[in-house]
């Protein structure tokens, strides 16, 4: 008997690099579309953790791949230049706000992003103790991964030597200690750090999204910010899962008018492919040169198709697409939570958050005490992938709805429908406890 695609993958390829919900197997993608071996068609509420951002072969997207291919200028910029890596530096200087002299770090994932960023505001300072937010993650190699709350929490790593996890402020779930004010006892930790004087840079997600796509009370990015220019240190922000036209803006910071120091893209920028960048201070970005090689950064395949995000993102207005069909995913979900007295799947769902195309359906098993229900969770995305769409789970319970910006209406209602329907089939016993114990999630 022929192995299946799953089977030969678990064969073939290391569990260290795997995050499994279920035996998902894709030979293709168009849009909001993914097509299984078998042709069965999955409506994308992941869009690969937003690194599709702009759907699944988008065709301006496929003509600057081609393009680029058929006569690159070598394979990178790490000893010599051509035009789609200055170009998009150039592109994201124009497109990130700052002042004075600015630079862009250029990188394959916003791991290495963060990792840079961090790294050089140490070299610079001199100083080497970083704040990062509890249940915050930022990358999976180097010191990124030592100030990823949700590595350190889950016992994968050590925290970074000198980190210090702030709680993130959540309207929904306050903090036993907050005492009412979640965002003073969020800033109060920060500041205790800052006030030693040995603090190199702060750096925060402006939506907390592998931690349970968590939206922070009105004020706290920019009493965070107004708090690190107390003190002088740079503040970071992590725009590589919910930036670039996902939460209805073209970044997340903007929502609270700030400016940070340094900000950081991944994921949605390549289109599907691996870039990432830095974009801040010459004074901090210019230091150490030659302090973060990677021989094939700034290629030319892949910054011409992050070129060609950028463009497509502004014409054809994709924030503001995102923000109509996240209002429209919301309001959907809204009224399946809202439903009538007694209804079984309405007392499951304990919240439905949301900024654009940057949703969390929290499930829990008591309405009441917003008792997290990480297995209802677990067979929930179980039971939408077998009616036909693809959604994963972040924070034990939360599902994670962060689509292409290019979703239509159509299949927004399409998606709320087996989401509704997916919780009941589970609440009538259609998911097994065993079904789901070989994955284990996030």
């Amino acid at each position: 008997m022929t192995a299946t695609l799953y089977e030969r993958d678990m064969a073939a390829v290391a569990a260290i690099e795997k995050l499994r919900f279920y035996p998902l197997e894709v030979v293709s993608g168009s849009g909001s579309i993914l097509v299984t071996p078998d042709g069965r068609e999955l409506i994308d509420l992941t869009a690969t953790w937003t690194a599709c951002g702009l759907g699944h072969g988008h065709p301006r997207i496929v003509e600057a791949i081609t393009r680029a291919a058929q006569s690159p200028p070598g394979a990178g910029g790490l000893s010599a230049v051509h035009p789609d890596s200055v170009g998009l530096a150039e592109d994201l200087l124009d497109l990130v706000p700052g002042d004075g002299a600015r630079r862009v770090y250029l990188g394959h994932a916003g791991s290495d992003a963060n990792d840079v960023a961090i790294r050089a505001c140490q070299k610079a300072s001199g100083k080497e103790r970083v704040v990062a937010f509890e249940h915050g993650y930022h990358g999976g190699v180097g010191t990124a991964l030592g100030v990823s709350a949700v590595h350190v929490e889950a016992g994968s790593t050590t925290p970074a030597r000198g980190a210090v996890f702030a709680p993130y402020p959540d309207p929904l779930r306050p903090h036993e200690q907050s005492d009412g004010d979640e965002i003073g006892y969020s800033l109060s930790v920060v500041a205790a750090a800052l006030r030693g004087n040995d603090v190199a840079c702060v750096i925060v997600e402006p939506i907390l999204s592998d931690g349970g796509l968590i939206l922070p009370p009105e004020g706290f990015l920019a009493r965070l910010h107004r708090l690190t220019r107390e003190y002088d240190v740079p503040l970071i922000c992590d725009e590589v899962k919910v930036g670039l036209g996902r939460p209805g803006t073209l970044h997340a910071f903007q929502h609270e008018d700030i400016q940070p120091d340094i900000v950081t893209l991944g994921k949605t920028l390549g289109g599907g492919l691996p870039i990432s960048a830095a974009v801040g201070p010459a004074k901090i970005l210019d230091v150490a040169p030659g302090s973060a090689l990677l021989t094939t950064a700034g290629n030319p395949i892949c910054t011409a198709a992050a070129r060609s995000v950028l463009r497509t993102l502004r014409d054809e207005d994709l924030p503001a697409a995102a923000a109509a069909r996240g209002a429209q995913f919301v309001g959907r979900l809204r009224a399946v939570a809202d439903g009538a007295a007694g209804d079984a799947v309405a007392a499951r769902v304990g919240d439905v958050r949301g900024r654009g195309l940057a949703i969390g359906l929290d499930l829990v098993s008591d309405r009441e005490t917003l008792q997290r229900d990480n297995l209802f969770a677990r067979k929930v995305v179980y039971r939408a992938w077998q009616l036909g769409a693809v959604v994963y789970y972040v924070g034990g319970n939360v599902l994670e709805i962060t689509p292409p910006l290019v979703i239509t209406e159509a299949q927004v209602d399409r998606a709320v429908d087996i989401l509704a329907e997916a919780m009941a089939d589970v609440l009538g016993g259609a998911v097994s406890d065993e079904t789901v114990s070989a994955f284990a999630g996030w």
